[in-house]
């Protein structure tokens, strides 16, 4: 009876485990430190969604190079747009991977999670309440510079892709200025379906600690005051708990005050919009980056990201409601004539001038100066070790603003215009020429880094005047209501002083330019006329003089100091061309 029984069961085992061998993932059948390609990525994320019907694969862009960048959509109620899902009532759960193709363990983990779902039908549950999107390569073409070489401090896997796109820009500083094809893509996926919650997943550089993995979520005052208690004193809790039992204890993503050296205590920053986080903070939406630690074993890393992302899947599944009245109540507030009373943080600064001391699960280290290169050479072994550090996590606004009701742009202004429809912000435009009174800036004591930072001239130092006048714009003109959900957006993208604003980006970096010149034949003898008639001018050149004195040598300098105080001189020079409207107007605008 039993070897008849054995006979019957023994072609189901063998069925049975040639089905597992069939969907071993490219990470498993590599002794779990390989990372497939992309085409290899995309067949197996092809061959999930005709296994099941609770998978649609949409293509959101094309990369610099041709390659199509797909998003999966995994609904168990096969609601694959967002008015089906909104519809259902579910929260939307956005995980992207490979915006940094060298650190691919968030694409290993989704492959997982998928593969155990769809063949195993395993943490189903998981998808009561949940619709996931999973970008499983933002990156393409980076994706595809392969090496064993792209990563010097990571440890595994055999070869991996590169940091940054086909037009080498880092995506993840790309965020807020959207320069890159992918970036844009991902805008228009971002805003069609306005996910509830979003997971970036990397892996970091900078020391050697036990934590598997480290989180970072925007809980410093940069983002919705109910969504950052929810985000400190629910979420956060919950999935550290869980990471823990599961042998992945999981620490706040930090930096050292000296590079390297965790003994120099621990301190934390705002996420600035640029970044990944940064963004979603300002758009509404907690973002969590997990950053796994680049010397553990890459098996390590995939498993403790697959641990969070199901961790924090089975919170949200718990959550949903709440968390998308949160995110509701968060975009009502930012469209309200409150939001707009109180000044508007845009820029935060860490405070050293306070800690709290916590326990840092590190690895013994010492330091010693290179007799190679003369700095200081941090040597880690391997014994574990319990430091006990300041850590310095007390934010404070360093640069804040009253927003208008509106700004108005210029028509000439396209690139920007453009970029604020990438952003989903809403505007209008106006049908006819119209004098408005605006409050306005003038750019004053501005200086870029002499170097390109993605591609671009920013400018690091400047000072506005501020002043109010009547301007008139013409028809075509971009008006730019702030009673809407985008408000913390436009005011980070409009306002010059903001540490990401398209000034600092350099789009503007026009304006500052001088286009007419007077020859000196004609300004020396404009210049004597000049002090003749105003006696005042000569001693506003003596004190020009004495603040300038190596300008002061040069006689171009001189003269078109001269120049810039004749009715010649172009009074549009630094002006800034976005005005601030401060008090509810009716313009006409085409509806």
């Amino acid at each position: 009876m039993r070897l008849f029984l054995f006979s019957l069961l023994f072609p189901l085992f063998l069925t049975l485990s040639a089905q597992e061998d069939e969907w071993l993932t490219y990470y498993e059948n590599h002794d779990y430190n390989g990372t497939p390609r992309y085409t290899e990525t995309m067949d197996f994320c092809r061959r999930l969604a005709t296994e099941t019907d609770m998978i649609h694969i949409d293509t959101i862009g094309i990369s610099p190079q041709g390659r199509p960048v797909i998003m999966l959509v995994i609904d168990k109620d096969v609601n694959f747009t967002p008015e089906k899902v909104k519809q259902s009532g579910k929260a939307v759960l956005l995980v992207q991977s490979g915006i940094h193709p060298g650190e691919p363990d968030g694409k290993e983990a989704m492959l997982l999670i998928l593969r155990d779902m769809v063949v195993g039908n395993k943490d189903l549950r998981l998808l009561d309440h949940v619709t996931v999107l999973w970008i499983p390569i933002l990156n393409v073409d980076g994706h595809e510079r392969y090496s064993p070489y792209s990563r010097i401090n990571q440890n595994g896997p055999e070869e991996m892709g590169w940091r940054t796109n086909a037009q080498n820009l880092n995506l993840n500083r790309d965020y807020l200025k959207a320069d890159a094809p992918e970036t844009q893509a991902w805008l228009r996926a971002f805003n069609r379906w306005l996910p509830d919650f979003f997971i970036d997943c990397h892996t970091t550089d900078g020391a050697d600690y036990q934590y598997p993995i480290t989180q970072s979520m925007e809980t410093f005052g940069n983002m919705d005051a109910a969504l950052t208690l929810w985000q400190r004193d629910v979420y956060l809790p919950a999935v550290e708990l869980k990471m823990d039992q599961a042998g992945f204890p999981m620490f706040q993503y930090v930096s050292f005050r000296r590079w390297h050296d965790p003994r120099s205590g621990l301190y934390v920053r705002v996420a600035l919009p640029r970044l990944s986080e940064g963004y979603t903070a300002i758009q509404n939406r907690p973002g969590l980056l997990i950053e796994t630690h680049m010397l553990k074993p890459y098996r390590v890393r995939v498993e403790s990201t697959q641990k969070l992302i199901l961790s924090t899947l089975e919170l949200l599944d718990k959550e949903y409601v709440t968390l998308k009245e949160l995110n509701q109540k968060a975009d009502d507030f930012c469209a309200s004539e409150s939001f707009r009373k109180t000044p508007l943080a845009l820029d935060f600064a860490t405070s050293f001038s306070d800690s709290v001391m916590v326990d840092f699960l590190g690895i013994e280290y010492d330091r010693v100066t290179s007799d190679l290169s003369g700095g200081d050479w941090f040597r880690y072994g391997e014994k574990p070790e319990t430091f006990v550090l300041p850590m310095f996590n007390t934010i404070l606004p360093s640069y804040s603003v009253r927003l208008p009701e509106a700004y108005i742009i210029p028509p000439e202004w396209t690139t920007v215009i453009e970029k604020l429809k990438l952003h989903g912000v809403s505007f209008q435009t106006l049908a006819q020429a119209v004098d408005v009174n605006v409050n306005r800036y003038r750019l004053k004591n501005y200086a870029w880094q002499k170097t390109p930072n993605e591609g671009r001239q920013v400018m690091l130092k400047l000072e506005v005047d501020e002043f109010t006048e009547t301007v008139s714009y013409p028809a075509g003109s971009v008006l730019v209501l702030m009673n809407q959900r985008t408000a913390r957006v436009i005011a980070h993208m409009l306002e010059p002083k903001g540490p990401d604003s398209f000034v600092y980006w350099g789009f503007f970096n026009a304006i500052t330019e001088q286009k007419e010149y007077a020859e000196s034949y004609s300004m020396e003898k404009i210049a004597r006329q000049m002090l003749q008639e105003n006696p005042d001018l000569n001693q506003q050149f003596t004190t020009w003089k004495e603040k300038n004195p190596e300008l002061s040598k040069s006689s171009y300098a001189v003269l078109n100091w001269f120049y810039q105080q004749s009715p010649w001189w172009d009074v549009q020079k630094d002006l800034y061309p976005v005005g601030r409207i401060m008090n509810k107007i009716d313009l006409p605008v085409i509806e």
